[in-house]
């Protein structure tokens, strides 16, 4: 009773409490392993899927699958009463079947930074940590909204965002760094791209003329370019390069807000330096 009333209340309509507490967690993603712990529900993940890492405890739980897809027979011998996917990043294939089989599935694909709280008052209904939840999220939101009134009115300043660099790869109007991006009052160089992840080249950055390079914390992105050959770019002539937490900017989890104030602050530190 309580697997198709779950089934049937994540699936098609809004989330409302439960008969039982789910007890026994898959999270199939490094985001939804941080929602759950934030929220005091980690200790209920049975299983979850590669890179998920944080918090440390996180480390311990068993693996049964990754980008390439999900061990099915692992999962199922687990016996869940919650399994938490990510229509953004399990194969559609995977989910497919386990809504075949009957599985208790929630979604966490939060498409904006607000819908990021509301998965944590969703998930805090089905696992029992509705106060904990609702707490985290309230917190949440007040944070967005008192760093978009404090950047709101901060002079516009022209970013390139590397996503990566081999092949160099930017955001645009559509992707989550985008949102980031607007919080803090950057104007995105790419923005007007018709794809949200499109694939450019170093040419185009030079005649975008970016003030300030930011790029995802990865060594094999940051040591990608030399971008001491390009001083004609501004962001270069003025040493205005800055990396950043990939996890806290990649992810759709709490830990975002930590993202959002690390840009808004080198951004900061970037105005400065131009009004030197």
């Amino acid at each position: 009773m309580m697997r198709a009333l779950l089934l049937c209340l994540i699936l098609i309509g809004p989330v409302t409490v439960a008969e039982a507490a789910a007890q026994r967690i898959v999270a199939l993603s490094p985001h939804a392993v941080e929602m759950l712990y934030a929220i005091g529900a980690g200790d209920s993940i049975v299983a979850t899927t590669e890179h998920a890492d944080f918090p440390e405890a996180a480390k311990a739980i068993p693996r049964i699958g990754g980008y390439h897809g999900i061990q099915l027979e692992k999962l199922l011998a687990l016996s869940p009463d919650l399994v938490v996917v990510w229509g953004g990043g399990n194969r559609q294939q995977d989910i497919d079947k386990m809504r075949e089989l009957g599985l208790p599935l929630y979604n966490s694909d939060a498409k904006t930074l607000d819908a990021v709280a509301d998965e944590l008052e969703q998930l805090g209904q089905l696992t029992g940590h509705q106060t904990q939840a609702n707490a985290l999220a309230a917190s949440l939101r007040q944070q967005l909204a008192q760093l978009r009134q404090s950047n709101q009115h901060k002079p516009g300043i022209k970013v390139f965002y590397q996503l990566w660099s081999q092949p160099l790869m930017t955001v645009a109007d559509g992707s989550w760094i985008q949102q980031i991006l607007t919080v803090c009052g950057a104007d995105n160089v790419f923005a007007a791209s018709p794809s949200p992840y499109p694939q450019i080249s170093l040419e185009n950055v030079l005649l975008t003329s970016p003030q300030v390079i930011l790029q995802s914390q990865d060594a094999g992105n940051i040591q990608g370019i030399d971008w001491s050959a390009w001083p004609d770019i501004p962001a270069v002539r003025q040493q205005q390069i800055y990396q950043l937490n990939a996890d806290l900017l990649h992810r759709a989890g709490p830990r975002v807000v930590e993202g959002v104030k690390a840009t808004c602050d080198v951004l900061d530190k970037a105005r400065q330096a131009y009004l030197q």
